[in-house]
C-alpha cells in the first residue's frame, strides 16, 4: 500500500522560485490560454474549443450549428486548462477567473449526451461511429482530461456541476466495457490515472474497476486494434494498428520491459500502473512499473529530464540512442515523467524518483515555456542551429524559437496545470511523517497538523530552510548528485541516517531545519554507450543543466570545446538576465574558422573563455546557435 500521498495544489502556497513561475501562470498564461480557447487570442492558431462545445450542445437541441473544428482530441484543452484555472483558485480566489471557469462548464455540461457521453467530435457529426476507433479517436483520453479538470475544480471550489458530469460520463464509459463487456483499451493512455483521481475525489469504485480493467486488458488481446480497423472504414490519420511498441500493447503490462513507442502514451500509462500499484497493493504491477522505470532513466532519457528521442512517433527508439540535434523529448513527456516519478514515490520512498522529477521540472519542462508566458516549444532539442534547425527536412521539428502556439496544443495548458499545482510534487505525507521531494519556498499544511515554512532561495542557491509547527518527523530528499551535505536543527549540526536519498528528523513545534548542500558547478560526462556523445561534457549546476548559447559567445558555440580540467565559475545572481539567473562561465577553447569545406591542416585553436545559462531559458533572446554537449578539449 502506499508509502506516502502527495498533500492537495491547495494545501501549497509558493514563494520564491516556484512562486515566480505560478504568478507566470496566473497572471500570464492562464488569461492568454483562455483568450486562445475563445479564439480572440488574434497572434494564434485557432483553437475552437469554447465553439465546439457550443455546437455540440446546439447538436444535442436538435438546432443548426457549426462543424467541429481541430484535432480529435481539441476537448481535452478545455480540461487541461479547466485544471489550471482550479489550482490557480486554489492559491489565489478570482472571481472572473472563477465566472470564466464556470461558463465553459456550463458549456461542457450543455454537451453531455443523456446516456453520459461526452467528446464533441463525435457529438457534433459522425455519432455513429462512437467507440468504433479507440485507435486513434482520443474518447477516453479527452474524457480522462475532463476527469482530471473537474477533480482539480470540486477540491479549489467545492462546486460539484463539473464532477458530477464526469462522474455521469465515467458511468457510461463503465457500462460500456465492464457491463456491457465491449472489447477494447485506450488507443492513448489517460484516462488511467484519471480514473484513479475521480475514485478519490467521489468514492465511487466503478472508477477504480475501470482503471483496473483498461491496465489489466491492455496488450492481452494484442491484435485488438487490427480487429477493429477491420470493422470500420474510417481512419483519423491512418495509425498502424500493429506497430505494438508505439501502442505499448504487444504484451500485458505486467510483462513488459522495456519503455517503447510514443513517449507521452507510456508515462501517461506508466503513471496509472503506480498509481493503481500504490492504491491496491499491487507488488507484480510495480515491478513491472521498476522495470520500466529503469529502463528510461537508465538507458533512454537526456541529462535533461526529456524522453522520446525521435520524431518518428513522437517515440523513444532504442537503448542508448540520445541525439542532440534531433531530439524530440516533448514537453509533455516530461511532464509525464514527473507524473510517474510522483506516483513511484507513493510506492517507494526512494530519492531517485524525486532526483528525475526535479531534473525534468528544472530543466525540459522550463524549456518549453517562454519567460513571458505567451510562446512554447512543443519539442526540446539538446543542439539547435540557425539554417538547420527547423529547415532541413532531418532537423525539421526542432525550431530556434519558440511559436506562440499550435493546432496540437497539447503542451501549453499541460505545463499551465504543472506548475500551479508544484505542490502536489514538492510535498507528501504519511501518518505523522512530512516528506519534502523538492525544494519549493512557500508554506506548506499537512494533514496530521504539521505546517512547514521553507525559505531558500534555490536552485541558485543551496541553503535550505524550514521552520516547523507541530510535531512529528520531516523527511528531506538529498539529491544523488550531493556528496557532501550538512543538517542543523535549530542552529546545532545533527547527522540524521540517510535512507534511500532520504534523511529523517524529528520535529517539534519551533523547530528550525537547515539544509546546505554543496552544489559546485560540475562537468558530466555520458556512457560511452551514447554515441551521439562520444568525447563530450555538458555543465549543470545545482538541478539546472547549461548550455552554451551564440549570444554569448561572439556568436558562435560550433567552434568552442572544453577544458574540464579546470572547475568552473558561478557568476553573482543578475536580476536583469532572462527573468533572473547565474550565469557560469568556464574555460575552453576557440578553432580558428577554415575558409574550405575540408581541410588537410590540423585546426588551430586558442584558449578562450565560454559562457553558459540555464538550458530551461535559452532561446529567449533571438534566433541564435545552442549547444548543451560541448567537445573536450
Amino acid at each position: 500500500m502506499k508509502t506516502m500521498q502527495q498533500i492537495p495544489a491547495k494545501a501549497y502556497h509558493s514563494s520564491g522560485f516556484m512562486g515566480k513561475y505560478q504568478e507566470l501562470v496566473r497572471r500570464e498564461m492562464i488569461p492568454y490560454q483562455y483568450k486562445v480557447l475563445r479564439d480572440e487570442a488574434g497572434n494564434a492558431e485557432k483553437s475552437g474549443v469554447f465553439a465546439n462545445f457550443i455546437n455540440a450542445g446546439k447538436t444535442l437541441r436538435g438546432e443548426n450549428a457549426e462543424p467541429f473544428y481541430g484535432m480529435v482530441f481539441q476537448d481535452s484543452d478545455a480540461g487541461k486548462w479547466l485544471e489550471a484555472a482550479a489550482y490557480s483558485l486554489a492559491a489565489h480566489p478570482d472571481e472572473q477567473l472563477e465566472r470564466e471557469c464556470d461558463e465553459l462548464i456550463s458549456l461542457i455540461a450543455a454537451a453531455q449526451d443523456e446516456d453520459g457521453y461526452l467528446d464533441t467530435r463525435f457529438t457534433i457529426s459522425d455519432r455513429d461511429k462512437r467507440w468504433t476507433n479507440l485507435l486513434e479517436a482520443h474518447e477516453l483520453y479527452c474524457a480522462g482530461h475532463l476527469m482530471e479538470g473537474a477533480c482539480a475544480y470540486f477540491d479549489a471550489t467545492g462546486k460539484r456541476e463539473f464532477l458530477d458530469v464526469m462522474e455521469k460520463n465515467a458511468e457510461h464509459i463503465y457500462r460500456r466495457f465492464i457491463v456491457e463487456k465491449a472489447e477494447g483499451y485506450p488507443g492513448h493512455p489517460e484516462i488511467e490515472l484519471a480514473l484513479m483521481k475521480m475514485y478519490r475525489a467521489t468514492g465511487n469504485r466503478h472508477c477504480l474497476e475501470l482503471a483496473e480493467h483498461f491496465i489489466n486488458c491492455r496488450g492481452v488481446d494484442p491484435c485488438y486494434y487490427e480487429k477493429e480497423k477491420e470493422k470500420r472504414d474510417w481512419t483519423v490519420w491512418g495509425n498502424n494498428p500493429v506497430d505494438h511498441d508505439y501502442q505499448q500493447n504487444g504484451k500485458p503490462v505486467r510483462e513488459q520491459s522495456d519503455a517503447m513507442g510514443h513517449a507521452v502514451r507510456a508515462v501517461y500509462l506508466y503513471t496509472g500502473m503506480a498509481d493503481l500499484a500504490a492504491e491496491t497493493g499491487d507488488s507484480e504491477l510495480f515491478a513491472a512499473c521498476r522495470r520500466l522505470w529503469e529502463s528510461i532513466v537508465n538507458r533512454r532519457m537526456y541529462i535533461t529530464g526529456g524522453i522520446g528521442s525521435t520524431v518518428h512517433g513522437e517515440a523513444f527508439s532504442v537503448d542508448y540512442d540520445l541525439p542532440s540535434d534531433t531530439a524530440y523529448s516533448e514537453t509533455c513527456a516530461a511532464i509525464g515523467l514527473m507524473f510517474f516519478a510522483s506516483r513511484m514515490l507513493e510506492n517507494e520512498i526512494n530519492g531517485e524518483y524525486g532526483d528525475i522529477m526535479e531534473t525534468a521540472f528544472y530543466n525540459t519542462v522550463l524549456a518549453g515555456i517562454q519567460l513571458d508566458g505567451k510562446r512554447f516549444f512543443y519539442v526540446n532539442p539538446l543542439e539547435a542551429l540557425p539554417g538547420i534547425s527547423g529547415v532541413s527536412p532531418t532537423h525539421r521539428h526542432t525550431l530556434t524559437t519558440r511559436p506562440g502556439w499550435y493546432a496540437c496544443a497539447c503542451c501549453p495548458p499541460n505545463a499551465a496545470r504543472l506548475i500551479s499545482s508544484i505542490g502536489q510534487y514538492a510535498y507528501g505525507e504519511k501518518g505523522d511523517t512530512v516528506f519534502c521531494h523538492l525544494y519549493a519556498a512557500g508554506d506548506a499544511e499537512f494533514s496530521n497538523g504539521i505546517r512547514l515554512r521553507c525559505e531558500t532561495e534555490y536552485p541558485y542557491d543551496f541553503t535550505v530552510n524550514y521552520t516547523v509547527s507541530g510535531n512529528g518527523r520531516l523527511a528531506v530528499r538529498i539529491p544523488a548528485r550531493c556528496g557532501k551535505y550538512v543538517i542543523r536543527k535549530n542552529g546545532n549540526n545533527i547527522s540524521p541516517e540517510n535512507k534511500s536519498g532520504y534523511v529523517y528528523i524529528e520535529i517539534s513545534d519551533g523547530d528550525t531545519v537547515t539544509v546546505e548542500l554543496n552544489d559546485a558547478p560540475r562537468f558530466v560526462y555520458a556512457s560511452e554507450k551514447v554515441p551521439a556523445l562520444t568525447g563530450k561534457a555538458a555543465l549543470c549546476f545545482g538541478p539546472m543543466v547549461y548550455c552554451f548559447e551564440g549570444v554569448d559567445n561572439e556568436g558562435d558555440v560550433l567552434s568552442l570545446s572544453l577544458d574540464t580540467s579546470e572547475n568552473a565559475s558561478v557568476g553573482e545572481y543578475d536580476k536583469t538576465l532572462l527573468g533572473g539567473t547565474r550565469k557560469l562561465t568556464a574555460k575552453g577553447f576557440r578553432r580558428e574558422k577554415q575558409s574550405s569545406l575540408y581541410s588537410s591542416e590540423a585546426p588551430k585553436k586558442s584558449p578562450c573563455e565560454l559562457t553558459a545559462v540555464p538550458y530551461a531559458l535559452w532561446g529567449n533572446r533571438g534566433e541564435n546557435q545552442m549547444r548543451v554537449w560541448l567537445n573536450i578539449g
